[in-house]
């Protein structure tokens, strides 16, 4: 990555701590940059199902360094085991087999705010990292853009970077409502970590029922329960509003047998940090407006299915290196959008087919599913 010729160094504002935001910070210092990171949350956020690395991301985590701590994250699952609304085994896949056939694959799970958290601790030392507030207005000209943090005061960056989330705020200050860009998939999923173990080993277990599952993966030192299921968009939905989600798992999930009555349970502790939001897809027809750009779900969200960690990593480093290579902002972003949309287009589409075969709508499609499951050649004896 080259470093910029010029004396002032090019000032960039990244809103977002996440898993693009802290890539895009840890690379945009190493050209040049003055990064300053605004984050909402008070501190790095540890909910959320496990993600990947793969591919592209495992190349640029070899890059920064931090191969090694991801490994010692990682999840290491052995297989995933479905199970009835008694307990009983329908189906279980050899993970663990299936990772010894990819050979020397770098490719690595681990929860996402591990990930997210060693994310930060590479970039941390070099940025400015703000939490605990937000952009709250920004005006940008030929120049530059001033910014008004809702606690922070006003600064002016020679660029402003959304990286942050499906939800972003600086998408909307800069193209536009929400509902212009983001499309409900039909699904919804929630994560909590529950405080007990549940006795799964080291398989991800999944319970189905006709357009809903529920799934307790066995994390590293912790599990993680996932609920996902299909519904229509559902009124007057607010994902900051907790007691508003309860409602709705309580209501989804009521009767549904196995660990279910006991994971609901957990999502109503005070303690837990219980994540909940539709699963959407994000359709911006330009990434950039002047010298305000998206990266990462904002710009192209592919959430649940789509390899979205992965992309957030490898769009965050494509845009790093566009600015480093382009002293012109308006150079630079062009090929940045370029470059990563390639990436990103054939991922969202695959996420509709990922949904209904992880969680079928009938009986029929889950014992078509299970029976399929069977037959493979890396299946294990349930």
């Amino acid at each position: 990555m080259h470093s910029f010729l010029n004396a002032n160094r090019r000032t960039v504002l990244v809103s977002g701590a996440g898993i693009a935001g802290c890539t895009l910070a840890y690379w945009l210092v190493r050209s040049g940059t003055r990064v300053t990171v605004v984050e909402r949350s008070a501190e790095q956020r540890s909910s959320g199902a496990p993600v990947d690395v793969r591919g592209p991301a495992a190349d640029i985590a070899d890059r920064m360094g931090i191969t090694r701590e991801l490994q010692q994250a990682r999840t290491d699952v052995a297989g995933m085991r479905f199970v009835t609304a008694q307990g009983a085994p329908a189906a279980r896949v050899d993970l663990a087999a299936l990772r010894r056939s990819e050979g020397g694959s770098r490719d690595v799970e681990l929860a996402r705010g591990a990930l997210a958290a060693i994310l930060a601790n590479a970039s941390r030392s070099d940025a400015e990292f703000i939490y605990d507030d937000h952009v709250q207005s920004l005006a940008q000209d030929a120049g530059g853009v001033d910014v008004e943090l809702a606690r922070g005061g006003r600064r002016r960056f020679d660029l402003v970077v959304g990286a942050d989330g499906l939800h972003s705020g600086i998408r909307r200050l800069t193209f536009g409502p929400e509902s212009d860009f983001v499309r409900h998939a039909g699904l919804y999923v929630a994560t909590v970590a529950p405080s007990r173990d549940f006795e799964t080993g080291r398989d991800i277990a999944m319970c189905n029922a006709p357009g809903r599952s529920v799934t307790i993966h066995p994390g590293q030192k912790k599990p993680i329960a996932a609920f996902i299921f299909w519904h229509d968009t559902i009124r007057d939905f607010d994902h900051r509003d907790r007691h508003q989600h309860e409602q709705i798992l309580a209501r989804v999930y009521a009767g549904d047998g196995w660990h279910v009555p006991a994971l609901l349970e957990e999502t109503r502790s005070a303690a837990a940090d219980l994540y909940f939001d539709a699963v959407s897809r994000v359709g911006v027809p330009r990434w950039t407006k002047g010298r305000v750009t998206l990266v990462g779900d904002a710009a192209s969200c592919v959430s649940l299915f789509g390899d979205g960690s992965t992309l957030a990593i490898a769009g965050a480093y494509t845009l790093a290196e566009a600015l480093g290579e382009h002293p012109n902002c308006e150079t630079a972003l062009r090929q940045y959008e370029a470059r990563h949309r390639t990436l990103a287009r054939p991922r969202q589409k695959s996420m509709t087919l990922g949904a209904s075969l992880l969680v079928p709508r009938t009986r029929l499609g889950l014992g078509a599913r299970n029976l399929a499951l069977r037959l493979l050649p890396l299946a294990a004896p349930v």
